[in-house]
C-alpha cells in the first residue's frame, strides 16, 4: 500500500499515456492507458482511474493527496502537424510582408531541390503592414501609427482571424511599437488571442522570431483551452495543487504562467527525460549518459555530461522554425509503431509512418492490418503474445505474422522470420544515425558515454544499437517503459530569459563586467519576481546565466553556460565549446555577443526511491522460448526471466529476455547484466558480431 501524499507524473505519447505515482516513502508503481488523440484528458483521466484503482480508492481520494501532478502534453506538436490550429492574422512592419514566407532563402538540405517548403500559417492577405519603424538599437525611426493597426482590425474581423500575431523590425530592442498595437488590438478585437514577439522570443533574427510568433498563435486556441479544461477537471475531481507542465526547457512550470507561451510545450515530454536522466545519473557510476528514448512513435536522443544537457533554442518542427530555449533531442521515426513496406523498386522501409495507438500494430487486434516493429518483434520472439501494460492491450502471433507475410515476406521473397529481422536491422540502423548525429556532430565521441536505453521498445533495441556504436555500457532503467512520466517527477520548475545584446566582447564600455552585470541584474529582478510568485525563495530559487557568442562575420550562434562577466573568462568558455564543435579557434578572433540569458530555476525537493534488498542468488528463469538473438546465432532457446522480482547485485548472461511491468529486455550472447543497487539493468556489453 502506497503512503500519501504523491507525486505523479502524466506523459501523453502516440500510443500510451503513462502515468507515474511516487508515494511519501519512495514507492513507486507506474500505469499505461491508451491514448485517446481526440481528446487527450480521456487518456490522462483513464490512467489517473488505473492508479486510484490500484490503491483501493477512488479518483477524489487518490488526487486529494497528491501533492505534485506534473504533465506533459503533445497537444502543440500535435495542432502544428496536423494543421488544427487558429485562423491567424499578422501585423509587421511595413514593407516586410513576405519574410514569413521568403524564411531565410535556403533549404535544411541544400542539393533537396524537390520538396516543398511547409504551407506558410499565415497567408498573404492575413499579412498586414503596420507604419511605424525601429532602428536595430530601438530608437524610433518612423513613428507607431494607430490607424493601420485599426485598419488591419477590421480585415481581421471580417475575415474570422482567432488569433493575432505582432512582430515588427528590431521589436527585440525595444517592444514600445508592439505593446501599443497590441493595446490597439485588445480594445478592438478582444476576443481575439494577441502575442507579440517581443514577448514570446525577443531575439535577434526576424525570421526565426516570427516564425516562433505565428506558431504560439497558432496553437495557443487549442492549447490553453486544453490545460484549462483539464486543470478545472482534476480540481474539480480533487487536486488542491496547481497543474503543472513540462516545458521544452527540461523544467516545469504552472498553468497560470504557461498561458502566453503555449509554444513552449512543443516538446512537452521527451524534455521530461532530462528529470530521469539527473535521477539515475548517479546509480550509472558514469558522468556521460546518452539516452535513446523509443516508444510506440518515435526515438529520442539526449546527451548529458556532468549533470547538464545539451540547450538549444533553434528547434524544427514539421519545417516550421522555432526561436524557444529548448532541450537538444534528436528525433527521428523509429518506434515500436514504426511502419514497415516494400517501395516501387523493392526495397525495404522502415517509417517514418507509424501506426499510433488507433489503430496501432496489427498484433492490437485494433484493426491495424500493416506490420509494424512491434508485430517483427513478436515473430522473433522478443515478445511474447498475450496481456501486455497490465492488460491494456493483447498481443496477437497471428496478426503479426498475417501483416509481416502480406505487405513484407511475400513482395521480398523471403520467409516471414527473415522479414521481421529484417525490419529490426533496418530500425535500429535508423537509431544508430540518430545516435551519431546527436554525438559525433556534435563533437561527443559515443563511445566514452554510457548510452541509456528507455522508453518501451528502448530496451529491445539497446543492446544492438549498443554494439553498433563501440559502447561498452548499456544501462536500462527498471522504469524504462515510463521513462518520461518518472522523469516529470524529478523536475525543477524553469523559466527562460534572454535579451539581445549584439555587442564586441572586448569592448568594456559595451560589454565590460560592470556594464554585463547590470543587465543580468535586470533580467534576475525579473526572474526572482516570478519564482517569488510561485514559493521558491533561498537556496530553492537558483540563477544561472549564459551567452549566446560568435565570432564576428559568422551567421550562427554557439550557447555558452557561463557565470562569469569578464571577457578572458567567457572567451576561454566559447573556446572549449569551439573547439569540441569544429576542431580549431581563433586565438586572436573578435567575438560577438548576441543574447545574455538567464535560467531561473525553482528548486524541488530531491525525489527518493525506496530500494530493494542486495540477493547473490542467481536468478531462476520463468521460462524458455526460441528468440531471434542476431543474423549470425538466428533462433536460441533462451530463458526469460520476471524482471519484477530480480534484485540488487544478482547477475545473468546472455542470451536471455527480461520482461518488467512496462517493458522487456534482451541481452545478445555474451552480455552481463548486474542488477545495481537501486534495482536497475547495467549491462557489459560484448562487442563483435557472434554477440
Amino acid at each position: 500500500m502506497l503512503i500519501a501524499p504523491y507525486r505523479v507524473g502524466v506523459d501523453i505519447g502516440g500510443t500510451f499515456t503513462d502515468l507515474v505515482m511516487v508515494d511519501s516513502i519512495g514507492a513507486v508503481r507506474a500505469f499505461k492507458a491508451p491514448s485517446v488523440p481526440s481528446d487527450p484528458t480521456e487518456g490522462v483521466l483513464s490512467a489517473i482511474r488505473l492508479a486510484a484503482a490500484a490503491l483501493s480508492i477512488d479518483v477524489e481520494t487518490f488526487l486529494s493527496n497528491t501533492e505534485l501532478f506534473v504533465h506533459g502534453s503533445t497537444i502543440a506538436t500535435n495542432t502544428l502537424l496536423e494543421k488544427k490550429g487558429a485562423k491567424v492574422g499578422l501585423l509587421v512592419t511595413d514593407g516586410f510582408r513576405d519574410s514569413l514566407e521568403i524564411r531565410r532563402s535556403m533549404r535544411e538540405f541544400v542539393w533537396d531541390h524537390r520538396k516543398p517548403f511547409p504551407e506558410v500559417l499565415v497567408p498573404r492577405y492575413l499579412r498586414l503592414p503596420v507604419v511605424e519603424r525601429l532602428e536595430q538599437d530601438g530608437t524610433v525611426r518612423i513613428p507607431f501609427d494607430p490607424e493601420s493597426v485599426a485598419a488591419a482590425a477590421r480585415v481581421f474581423e471580417e475575415e474570422g482571424v482567432e488569433a493575432i500575431a505582432i512582430c515588427f523590425l528590431h521589436s527585440y530592442a525595444n517592444p514600445v511599437h508592439e505593446r501599443a498595437a497590441r493595446a490597439e488590438l485588445l480594445k478592438l478585437l478582444p476576443d481575439v488571442w494577441v502575442t507579440a514577439s517581443s514577448e514570446i522570443a525577443p531575439t535577434i533574427g526576424e525570421y526565426e522570431r516570427t516564425s516562433t510568433t505565428v506558431v504560439n498563435a497558432y496553437v495557443a486556441r487549442r492549447v490553453v483551452p486544453y490545460l484549462e479544461s483539464l486543470s478545472h477537471r482534476l480540481s474539480s475531481l480533487g487536486l488542491k495543487r496547481k497543474l503543472l507542465m513540462i516545458q521544452s526547457n527540461g523544467g516545469a512550470i504552472s498553468i497560470d504562467e504557461i498561458g502566453h507561451a503555449p509554444a513552449s510545450l512543443v516538446l512537452s515530454g521527451p524534455a521530461a527525460g532530462v528529470g530521469s536522466l539527473k535521477f539515475f545519473g548517479q546509480d550509472t557510476g558514469s558522468e556521460r549518459l546518452m539516452s535513446i528514448e523509443i516508444g510506440g512513435t518515435s526515438c529520442d536522443v539526449t546527451l548529458m555530461e556532468h549533470g547538464t544537457v545539451s540547450m538549444t533554442d533553434q528547434i524544427v518542427v514539421d519545417g516550421y522554425h522555432l526561436n524557444i530555449p529548448s532541450v537538444d533531442i534528436h528525433t527521428v521515426g523509429a518506434g515500436g509503431g514504426t511502419i514497415a513496406s516494400v517501395d516501387g523498386a523493392g526495397l525495404l522501409k522502415a517509417g517514418p509512418e507509424g501506426a499510433g495507438s488507433t489503430p496501432g500494430p496489427a498484433a492490437y487486434g485494433r484493426g491495424g492490418t500493416r506490420p509494424t516493429v512491434t508485430d517483427a518483434q513478436l515473430v522473433l520472439g522478443r515478445l511474447k503474445p498475450g496481456p501486455y501494460a497490465g492488460g491494456v492491450i493483447a498481443l496477437s502471433l497471428e496478426k503479426a505474422i498475417e501483416a509481416i507475410e502480406t505487405h513484407v515476406a511475400k513482395p521480398l521473397g523471403l520467409s516471414v522470420n527473415d522479414a521481421a529481422a529484417g525490419i529490426i536491422q533496418l530500425v535500429e540502423q535508423n537509431i544508430l544515425h540518430a545516435v551519431e548525429q546527436a554525438s559525433l556532430e556534435k563533437g561527443y565521441n559515443p563511445r566514452a558515454f554510457t548510452l541509456v536505453a528507455c522508453g518501451g521498445a528502448g530496451p529491445l533495441h539497446g543492446p544492438s544499437t549498443a554494439r553498433l556504436l563501440g559502447c561498452s555500457s548499456l544501462y536500462i532503467p527498471r522504469l524504462a517503459g515510463v521513462f518520461c512520466a518518472f522523469g516529470m517527477c524529478n523536475s525543477d520548475l524553469r523559466h527562460d530569459y534572454v535579451r539581445s545584446w549584439l555587442k564586441n566582447l572586448d569592448h568594456a564600455e559595451n560589454s565590460g563586467p560592470k556594464v554585463l552585470e547590470a543587465a543580468f541584474l535586470e533580467l534576475q529582478g525579473e526572474a526572482s519576481e516570478v519564482l517569488v510568485r510561485e514559493g521558491f525563495t533561498g537556496d530553492k530559487a537558483v540563477l544561472k546565466r549564459g551567452y549566446d557568442l560568435r565570432y564576428f562575420g559568422q551567421q550562427w550562434t554557439i550557447p555558452v553556460e557561463c557565470s562569469a562577466t569578464d571577457a578572458v573568462t567567457i572567451r576561454t568558455a566559447f573556446e572549449q565549446v569551439y573547439q569540441r564543435l569544429f576542431g580549431y579557434v581563433q586565438p586572436a578572433g573578435a567575438i560577438e555577443i548576441v543574447n545574455l540569458r538567464l535560467a531561473a530555476i525553482g528548486k524541488l525537493d530531491a525525489l527518493q526511491v525506496a530500494t530493494g534488498t542486495a540477493v547473490v542468488a542467481d536468478p531462476v528463469a520463468i521460462s524458455r522460448r526460441p528468440v531471434w538473438i542476431n543474423k549470425e546465432l538466428g533462433f536460441v532457446e533462451t530463458p526469460v526471466y520476471d524482471g519484477t522480482v530480480l534484485a540488487p547485485r544478482q547477475q545473468l548472461t546472455g542470451p536471455a529476455i527480461i520482461e518488467e511491468a512496462t517493458t522487456t529486455l534482451i541481452l545478445g550472447a555474451g552480455d552481463k547484466l548486474t542488477m545495481t543497487e537501486a534495482g536497475n539493468y547495467h549491462v557489459d556489453i560484448l562487442q563483435g558480431e557472434a554477440a
